[in-house]
């Protein structure tokens, strides 16, 4: 016999129940009446998507969930839906995956293992499920896990036992660099181990700092990889089953492959764009264009997001603007095709200078005069955000945002900031890729010494480590915790890194209030990584 079963890779609004349950109606349809499948499996928490934090706090969510589920309910027919929501039960709450068939739930699985680490805060809201579920699916029985799941041998070593061939695991996983492979080499070694074929079902598109990235496949019971949906889109592929000696094997079909770095981050921050813009209700985007790398890189994944209809930039000059940081910046604006004008902040900073003449009395120019510079900018990409409805947005890269070599209020006003997580380095590579389907970032920004042009000849390297070795130092002191001791016993100076160390924990405060941007390393600043302003460590 052969099974059909169609994997909805969908993108979900949080929150918006009823809006998520008119995507499950129409992803039925297009299984049942299009693809005619016999199931179609949906995401992790469908209905509320994810995640959906203290929204499951209150008791209206639940109601409108209830409600949902069963209207969907009441419209299922020909064909069983496999979908993700919480489920409330005994005065507790859980992580459940329920199959509808004919108007019922026939069945239905609570999430056994519940990540509480990096990202994930599962532990706050739900109660773990203690029992596999396996049902009859046109006489193939299939068992249900959700996520984290997987990731540990017994949940499908237990649906196994139950009687399972097939494993559907229904997740909501975000994108990180070299995850898609982590996922798939996991999976290659569980399917090895409970002799089941694994479906992979993941969530796509943006959720505040999260990005989804697809990806969906299937393995044999031998481990093979078999099936692969497009990371980053929207699909609706079926997977079809054959038996052979009371195996269900899934039947070779299209791979989708795995995206190189560069175009896998890439494609992770133009999806982080686009879903917190429109999600949110913005009319479009603007920001600050300098001339160099950041914003420039910036702009082009704006304009890849939105369309350069819906993006606007503005060039704010200062005494200490070099001309070719003007002319790059216009030359960048061109080749995208985004709208484009220039205000000097020379008058608003001269008069600040003579507002603060009598306070500063005494005192010799120092740091406090460039962040007023970048106080002026910020002041007035605000006022053209909330006159035009669109986004602001910011241009600071990991690097950056790690020592503080940032200014409140100033380059740190905005509502998204789009390479938040991107260690300097990175930023270049992203450049160079961008540039292969045609330049839009001159030669000239990417090779010229980064600076943020606040004082005379000002260069970064003035203030900062050469980037190589800072964004080594940050990547083992953040995302790696290690120790100074450590760092240097790799081949660091011991005096770079402890100036690294020391700009990392007392800039804690500046991060605090940045807005929020795509995560797309292993331990992004925010919700990864939560450190006391004040500490004594």
């Amino acid at each position: 016999m052969s099974l059909k079963i169609s994997l909805a890779q969908i993108n979900l609004k949080v929150g918006d129940i009823q809006g998520n349950a008119d995507r499950v109606l129409e992803a039925m349809r297009i299984a049942r009446d299009e693809q005619q499948a016999h199931a179609v499996v949906f995401p992790e928490l469908t209905l509320t998507g994810y995640p959906p934090e203290d929204l499951l706090l209150r008791p209206e969510l639940i109601e409108r969930v209830e409600r949902e589920l069963a209207r969907i309910c009441s419209v299922c027919s020909g064909i069983d839906l496999i979908l993700g929501y919480p489920r409330c039960q005994d005065g507790k709450l859980y992580n459940a995956a329920g199959v509808i068939r004919e108007g019922q739930i026939v069945a239905e699985y609570f999430k056994s293992l519940l990540p509480n680490y990096s990202v994930f805060d599962e532990k706050r809201y739900f109660e773990s499920g203690d029992r596999p579920c396996v049902f009859d699916l046109q006489g193939v029985p299939v068992g249900i896990t959700i996520c984290e799941d997987i990731w540990y041998k017994t949940p499908a070593a237990e649906a196994a036992e139950a009687g399972a061939k097939i494993l559907l695991n229904l997740n909501a996983s975000p994108f990180h660099m070299g995850k898609a492979p982590e996922r798939e080499t996991l999976l290659q070694k569980r399917a090895q181990e409970s002799g089941l074929s694994i479906i992979y079902l993941n969530l796509v598109g943006g959720q505040d700092e999260l990005v989804f990235d697809g990806g969906s496949f299937v393995v044999s019971p031998e481990g093979k990889l078999v099936q692969r949906a497009e990371f980053f889109k929207e699909a609706q592929p079926v997977v079809e089953f054959e038996e052979q000696s009371g195996r269900f094997l899934p039947v070779p079909a299209q791979i989708s492959p795995i995206l190189p770095e560069e175009q896998a981050v890439y494609s992770a921050l133009v999806t982080g764009v686009r879903d917190y813009v429109l999600k949110n209700g913005f009319k479009g985007a603007v920001l600050g264009l300098s001339g160099g790398i950041d914003s420039a890189l910036t702009l082009a994944i704006a304009v890849d997001a939105l369309g350069p209809e819906q993006v606007e930039v503005v060039l704010m000059p200062s005494r200490y603007t070099a001309d070719m940081s003007n002319e790059d910046a216009i030359l960048e604006a061109e080749l995208l095709g985004v709208k484009h004008q220039t205000i000097p902040i020379e008058p608003a900073f001269n008069t600040f200078l003579d507002m603060l003449a009598g306070p500063f009395t005494g005192t010799q120019p120092d740091t406090t005069e460039e962040n007023i510079q970048a106080r002026c900018r910020g002041v007035l990409l605000m006022a053209i955000s909330n006159k035009s409805g669109k986004i602001l947005l910011t241009t600071g890269n990991k690097s950056e945002m790690s020592v503080g070599y940032a200014t409140l209020y100033g380059d740190m006003a905005g509502g998204f900031a789009p390479i938040k997580d991107v260690p300097k380095l990175l930023v270049y590579r992203l450049a160079e890729y961008r540039n292969q389907a045609g330049e839009v970032i001159p030669r000239r920004v990417i090779e010229r010494p980064p600076s943020a042009e606040l004082a005379p000849d000002q260069k970064d390297s003035d203030s900062l480590p050469p980037y190589e070795v800072l964004d080594s130092i940050l990547a083992r002191y953040i995302e790696q915790d290690q120790g100074v001791a450590e760092i240097v016993s790799a081949g660091f100076s011991e005096q770079a890194v402890r100036q690294v160390v020391r700009l990392v924990d007392r800039n804690e405060y500046k991060r605090r209030q940045a807005p929020p941007g795509v995560k797309i390393t292993q331990r992004a600043f925010g919700r990864d990584r939560r450190y006391p302003l004040t500490n004594g460590f």
